[in-house]
């Protein structure tokens, strides 16, 4: 239950801190707004990464007999995966903070709260990295004995409770801050720890395996 609990604030908060284009105009948009406003925004956020940890989570129990053969082999590709993620998201941090591209929003008539949660619930939905990123640890994490309800329950709620507080701080920080998060160096360093934790979780699996 404990380690259930502990991946999946591990997992959120891994997936949740870059802080991309949607990042970004989370921030901005509390900063032009209000607190209220942004803080439906990131909830639309949150309730994207738990939906996509909850289908993950009913996907790999569904698939763990299918699986016991090549656990091994699936937990080394998990691996290779989780390590590429935090590649990617590293090296395109670091590139976009070379270039010194920032993301920029236009100045258009604020959403209502439900309109903004809804907007950034489907903007995030449609990022493919989520669902990768989430199957890959807990296709990672399978073996003999299959995940109760409760642990299954556990790591989508730890999941999303982790990524609602992260979003819930970028809100927050866009109201008392306005847009300083959003700076290159703001991003690059969020980016880089985001990153560093995917890389640790990966290394955690792959001590699992050896």
């Amino acid at each position: 239950m404990t380690a259930a609990l502990v991946a999946g604030l591990l997992a959120g908060y891994g997936i949740a801190m870059p802080v991309g284009a949607i990042a970004t105009y989370l921030v901005a948009l509390t900063a032009r707004t209000s607190l209220k406003l942004g803080a439906s925004a990131a909830l639309g956020v949150a309730t994207a990464d738990g939906l996509y940890a909850l289908i993950a989570t009913l996907g790999g129990s569904a698939l763990t007999p299918l699986i016991d053969p090549i656990t091994v082999p699936l937990k080394w590709a998990s691996v290779l995966v989780l390590l590429a993620l935090a590649t990617r998201g590293a090296t395109k941090a670091i590139t976009q903070h070379r270039r010194s591209q920032s993301s920029a929003t236009s100045a258009t008539t604020p959403p209502s709260p439900p309109r903004a949660y809804f907007a950034l619930l489907a903007m995030t939905m449609l990022n493919p990295t989520t669902i990768i990123y989430f199957t890959a640890l807990v296709l990672a994490s399978q073996d003999a004995t299959t995940p109760t309800h409760l642990e299954q329950s556990a790591f989508v709620l730890a999941a999303f409770a982790a990524s609602t507080s992260w979003q819930l701080a970028l809100a927050t920080s866009g109201a008392l801050l306005g847009r300083l998060l959003t700076t290159p160096t703001a991003r690059l360093l969020t980016a880089l720890l985001s990153s560093t934790l995917i890389t640790a979780l990966a290394l955690h699996l792959l001590l699992t395996t050896l």
